[in-house]
């Protein structure tokens, strides 16, 4: 049996609910009968005009900020692609045939997004119900002090007003902290990925070669020793990017203190083994941040670690101020890095295969991690342009 056509347009019209469907510029598109109904119109007066050209709020009553928070409730809605519940709101309506004649109205608002194909927003359903009735009922039922006086309404209103937005306040802390959950519960999972994925082929290897080593007895079992050596040793770095990744994720606080930065820069290249490739630095004095010493210089190291792998003859380092920011840049001569990846760069696991036949062992994490340390101290790390090679700029505010 063939189900038969549906005519939406007619089941629009019909739905009890009072609904309109509005354009992203609020322009009324379609009314159901009930809306019609509830706020005395024709469809003539409402289609193809402005919502508040039509629905312009009472100018005697500027107080009750009804056609304000209806935009500002539209607008999220157009920004979020995501429905939007609103308060209960006063908005006074314009009585039909009496131009400039307000009747006091109260509304409860559901504005819901009808998305493209895109994911933009092509439509926006605005359902409202009238409670003006029922607000009206209980100012006359006594509740507060009055029997029927529009003191007894308006304090009615005013308790009704504090409750939903006490509502809608408990309803959006639990909207952050369900998001909160969520994310923590992504970045547990996210570390669980990482760990396995970096750990798995440097234990394979390192188990093979103690299982070849230990089944030929009669070798020497020095070589194997020092290739396990150099494999533990990997294992090691790799864990401890993993942890840096683990305290980054979940914002462990880690004491602050005055760095400087060409001092930091000294430090960190005399702490370093020699390098086949020239190091030039060009670092003004007294640039100074107000961050973790400890994970600078580890941020600083992850991009000369990089700088080293990839530069040809000479890796250049700069320090400057260039208010509000102190900037650290680490230029190499090497291939460079294509527009089209200095983004990817900085993924997890993201590795260009000019990065994985010079480290074919590396994690992939090094630059992530260096680019998570700047955005922990209010800082960006992103690689520019350069003539030759890839530079990689860091920018931290700089201390007051």
């Amino acid at each position: 049996m063939t189900s038969p056509a549906v005519d939406y347009g007619a089941v629009f019209k019909a739905l009890v609910a009072p609904l309109l469907v509005l354009t992203p510029d609020f322009v009324i598109a379609a009314a159901s009968d009930s809306y019609l109904t509830v706020t005395g119109r024709d469809r003539a007066d409402l289609l193809g005009r402005h919502f508040f050209a039509v629905f312009p709020g009472n100018p005697d009553a500027p107080g009750t900020h009804g056609p304000e928070c209806l935009r500002a409730s539209l607008e999220r809605v157009l920004a979020t692609g995501e429905r939007d519940t609103m308060a209960l709101k006063r908005y006074d309506m314009e009585a039909s045939g009496r131009p400039g004649v307000f009747e006091e109205r109260y509304w409860n608002t559901i504005n819901t997004p009808v998305l493209g194909p895109d994911g933009e927003v092509e439509l926006i359903i605005h359902r409202t119900e009238e409670v003006t009735d029922f607000l009206h009922q209980l100012a006359r039922s006594g509740g507060h002090g009055g029997t029927g006086t529009r003191a007894g309404l308006e304090a009615m209103s005013a308790d009704v007003y504090a409750r939903a937005r006490e509502l809608q306040d408990l309803n959006e802390r639990l909207k952050l902290t369900t998001s909160g959950l969520q994310e923590a519960i992504e970045r547990q999972r996210r570390f669980v990925f990482d760990a396995s994925h970096d750990l798995r082929n440097p234990i394979t290897g390192l188990l093979t070669e103690l299982e070849v080593a230990l089944s030929e007895s009669d070798t020497d079992l020095h070589p194997a020793l020092r290739k396990s050596l150099r494999d533990v040793e990997r294992l090691n770095d790799i864990v401890a990017d993993l942890l840096e990744l683990a305290r980054l994720d979940i914002a462990t606080p880690v004491a602050t203190e005055p760095v400087d930065l060409a001092q930091l820069v000294a430090d960190e290249l005399d702490r370093r083994a020699p390098s086949a490739a020239a190091v030039l630095t060009r670092l003004d004095q007294q640039v100074v941040v107000h961050a973790s010493r400890i994970r600078l210089a580890r941020l600083l190291g992850n991009l000369l670690d990089n700088a080293e792998r990839h530069t040809t003859t000479t890796i250049e380092i700069i320090v400057t101020a260039a208010l509000p920011h102190a900037v650290v840049e680490v230029i190499d001569d090497g291939p460079g890095i294509a527009p089209a990846d200095r983004e990817r760069v900085f993924e997890r696991h993201r590795r260009l295969d000019d990065a994985r036949r010079l480290d074919p062992g590396g994690s992939g994490l090094g630059l992530p991690i260096a680019r998570e340390i700047a955005q922990a101290y209010s800082g960006h790390l992103y690689v520019d342009e350069h003539p030759t090679g890839a530079r990689f700029v860091l920018r931290l505010p700089l201390a007051a």
